[in-house]
């Protein structure tokens, strides 16, 4: 039996201005330029100010008085923002051709390695079976280089993509000759077989290094991940120690990733740029935003114009009146993206100045174990916005101060407590154990156990499965593999 009835609910919901507020925030000032201009092409009633203009881009707004119905001066985005993505605004750019040649894609890696790597399969003396044979095996090689796919596999695809029956010795023949392709190393299965195509480059029949650098690959690949020297020198009688530490030298050059040279050079650097500035002036320090996040913008002087002429023509007329409705849209909409492009301002501002008060000591010489714990909740409750605010403007957002370029996200972290009862930031331990590692005598390097009392020692409560934790995030492998003989 079905009942029809009445209820009340509460539901939050984010309205067209907060949601493209949200967007902008997040958007660090690398990117704020090219969401400018798509706005800019999307609003034609959006202009970028130039130096010469004199008048402010909030006296635009005060034009727009002509129509009769006071509702109208009401800005009521609703209608006409649900399918435009408004996002950003023009900024005042450093120049013309060079930043747009920033702009463009990069090639990708994948796209540049294949590229190269099927010119030089072009200059083989292949027939087309074994051209095509050579293709299959060249699209099988992933950016970094190896080619993971098993054989049999390959084998498999040619059979039912391209209707050749092949085997397995005859696709094997062909990656070997793929295999001598420049970079040396590419193509290969393994990190193994990788390290030992880039020695065979470098063989010449007489280079003792390199001789013994390829046996430890082929012969004792096992024992040299693990860094056990002594197995080695053992396994290859081997009298003297030195021919081990000169081949070992000689292997840690070669390149485990082939693939990346030719993306190097293909895919250009991503430059970082700061969104905040902070110089020390003698002890105090001075917050600046970088002046590509606060653009000259203005309402167009020509569309306030013309809605004043359209408003004042005869009212009764259909198209008239949807041309004006249509000219009030984007004037209102120009208008609310000037004021949130000011409001991202005030807000990334108010964020960068809390964490700075927070981390002052800090800031004033650049000393990690001056680093207080903070989290996120800490400047929330500095500047009464919600965590998801300080989440979004420390999201992607980087500072300069006069000891380096940070991200705001490296100034966060948790706590550790001391002897004392005091709270020190993991930032200030993490400095300690890389200290540590660092000085330690490489031949006998200290354990996570060792780090632990050692630290202890030092007055930090923490434990050794915390110490392993940091010691993985500062990408500083376990006690055995920091072994050098």
């Amino acid at each position: 039996m079905q009942k029809l009835g009445l209820s009340q609910s509460l539901q939050q919901k984010l309205s067209p201005q907060q949601i493209q507020f949200i967007k902008l925030l997040q958007v660090p000032t690398a990117e704020l330029e090219s969401r400018i201009e798509e706005e800019l092409e999307i609003n034609p009633a959006l202009e970028e100010g130039g130096e010469e203009e004199e008048e402010p881009v909030t006296e635009a707004p005060e034009q727009e008085e002509a129509p009769a119905d006071d509702k109208s001066d009401e800005l009521n985005l609703e209608d006409y923002l649900a399918d435009d993505d408004y996002s950003g605004y023009k900024t005042q750019s450093d120049g013309g051709g060079d930043d747009e040649d920033d702009r463009e894609m990069p090639m990708p890696t994948a796209s540049s390695l294949h590229e190269s790597l099927l010119t030089q399969l072009g200059y083989q003396k292949l027939d087309d079976r074994q051209l095509a044979i050579g293709r299959q095996l060249i699209g099988s090689i992933e950016g970094d280089g190896y080619i993971r796919r098993d054989l049999d596999a390959i084998v498999n695809d040619l059979a039912f993509s391209q209707n050749i029956d092949t085997n397995r010795e005859e696709v094997e023949g062909l990656l070997k000759r793929i295999q001598s392709f420049d970079p040396a190393g590419i193509a290969a299965r393994n990190l193994q077989e990788c390290l030992l195509l880039q020695l065979e480059r470098l063989d010449d029949g007489q280079d003792v290094d390199v001789i013994v650098a390829r046996r430890i690959i082929s012969e004792c690949y096992e024992e040299f991940t693990k860094k056990h020297y002594p197995k080695i020198q053992k396994k290859l009688d081997l009298d003297d120690e030195d021919y081990i530490k000169d081949a070992i030298e000689l292997i840690v050059k070669l390149n485990p990733k082939p693939g990346g040279e030719v993306a190097a050079g293909m895919v250009k650097n991503q430059v970082v740029i700061p969104d905040f500035i902070l110089t020390n002036n003698n002890g105090k320090l001075d917050l600046a935003l970088n002046s590509r996040n606060a653009p000259e913008l203005r309402i167009s002087r020509s569309y306030t114009e013309m809605f004043k002429a359209y408003d004042k023509g005869d009212k009764k007329d259909k198209k008239l009146k949807e041309a004006v409705t249509f000219v009030k849209q984007k004037l209102d909409a120009a208008k609310w993206f000037i004021d949130a492009i000011k409001q991202r301002q005030h807000t990334l501002m108010r964020t960068m100045q809390a964490i700075i008060d927070f981390q002052y000591d800090y800031f004033l010489e650049g000393d990690e174990t001056k680093l207080k714990p903070m989290i996120l909740k800490d400047i929330a409750q500095m500047i009464n916005m919600d965590i998801s605010t300080v989440s979004r403007v420390a999201s992607s957002k980087y500072v300069q101060t006069d000891f380096g370029i940070f991200p705001l996200k490296y100034f966060f972290s948790e706590g550790i407590s001391t002897d004392s009862g005091e709270e020190v930031s993991s930032r200030e331990v993490k400095q300690i154990i890389k200290d540590l590692i660092e000085a330690e005598d490489k031949s006998k390097p200290f354990s996570d156990d060792k780090l632990e009392d050692l630290l202890n020692e030092k007055g930090y409560n923490i434990a050794r499965r915390t110490v392993a934790k940091y010691r993985e995030q500062l990408n500083i492998p376990v006690a055995r593999l920091r072994k050098e003989i």
